[in-house]
């Protein structure tokens, strides 16, 4: 699904944002440890040195509350100001009810709806678009807190080198609301492939395969991926999404500013760059740093690129997510919150 809005009076964009990536940090030594990799292996294959994970007493709600508290600040929004929260989650605090209730009650924004929403890996992109769509079409909103949060060390198998390696945990978060006509969100693509769902997953948990003893003995509560085939995903159906969007929009690829895409493999990243057709882009990929934090990452890199002044007044930034599903996400803006 493709859409284009209409510049008017209700144009949407981000005018803050924030991040929090949690203490423990976790070296490659670490996790190799663990999985059987070596420190070379893991860089050779990655490009990932570390990742934080998410202490003990933390789970995905605490970490959704502080990149949340960081985005007001930085929006110079209090919560009195924020009508709706959406967090974009896998791993979810539990099952029912949805994290963005609990953020939503510490981060005291009483007159905020709250839900969650479930594009693994392409949820920012999907919270983003559903949160500006909805501020759009109603003139009473004020603004929305969007939130991209996962705490993958929860449902990774330590002991399975294809995914141990690539996770950490982290929360990203934007403010959005009016923004001056031709800047914000300028249009977007949202793209689902469910025939590929098999790829990514978690088999045990829910209404097909509830949580027993037998599931947890079997070890079917863990994150699970055929990271070939999301390799072959990836490389077909990513140039496809961000070709389309540019076209829809009629812009040119050259005027591109940044690339701010899922931060799923440093390497993954440098090989599928030439075939987006972004020559002048810059893409952003703190992945190395902190590694694949799922529904985060896009903001997490947002925010790194925000608060470093890297991204100028005017300048067209493209989002572009992937994960779970299978599913793509990719949105173009209009930069429109200079740092003084």
């Amino acid at each position: 699904m493709a859409i284009n809005p209409p510049a008017g009076p209700r144009d949407i964009g981000i005018i803050g944002t924030g991040s929090y990536l949690p203490g423990e940090a976790v070296s490659n030594s670490d996790v190799g440890a663990l999985c059987g990799a070596s420190e070379e292996w893991i860089l050779r294959k990655t490009g990932i040195t570390g990742r934080h994970y998410a202490a003990a007493h933390e789970a995905s709600s605490d970490l959704a509350v502080r990149a949340g508290a960081a985005a007001l600040a930085d929006a110079r929004t209090g919560p009195g100001g924020i009508g709706l929260i959406v967090v974009a989650t896998s791993t979810p605090d539990h099952p029912q009810p949805a994290t963005a209730c609990l953020v939503q009650d510490r981060l005291g924004a009483r007159a905020a709806a709250a839900f969650d929403l479930n594009s693994v890996c392409s949820g920012f992109v999907y919270a983003l678009v559903a949160a500006a769509a909805l501020l759009a079409a109603d003139p009473r909103a004020g603004r929305a807190l969007v939130i991209g949060v996962d705490v993958y060390s929860r449902i990774i198998d330590p002991a399975d080198r294809r995914t141990a390696v690539l996770f950490g945990d982290g929360a990203g978060a934007a403010v959005i609301g009016q923004v001056p006509p031709g800047r914000g969100l300028l249009g977007w693509r949202l793209d689902s492939h469910g025939e590929h769902h098999a790829m990514i997953g978690v088999e045990a948990g829910g209404s097909r395969t509830p949580a027993s003893s037998e599931t947890v003995a079997g070890d079917r509560h863990r994150f699970r991926m055929d990271g070939r085939a999301v390799r072959r995903f990836i490389a077909d159906e990513l140039p496809a999404a961000i070709r389309a969007l540019v076209a829809d929009l009629e812009i040119a690829p050259e005027e591109i500013d940044h690339l701010i895409p899922h931060q799923a493999n440093d390497v993954l990243l440098g090989e599928v760059f030439p075939s987006l057709g972004l020559r002048r882009a810059r893409m952003h990929r703190p992945v190395a740093a902190h590694g694949n934090t799922g529904a985060a990452s896009i903001p997490v890199a947002l925010d790194l690129a925000n608060r470093a002044g890297e991204l100028g007044h005017g300048d067209l930034v493209m989002l572009a997510g992937f994960g779970g599903g299978m599913s793509l996400g990719t949105a173009l803006l209009r930069w429109n919150a200079p740092r003084p």
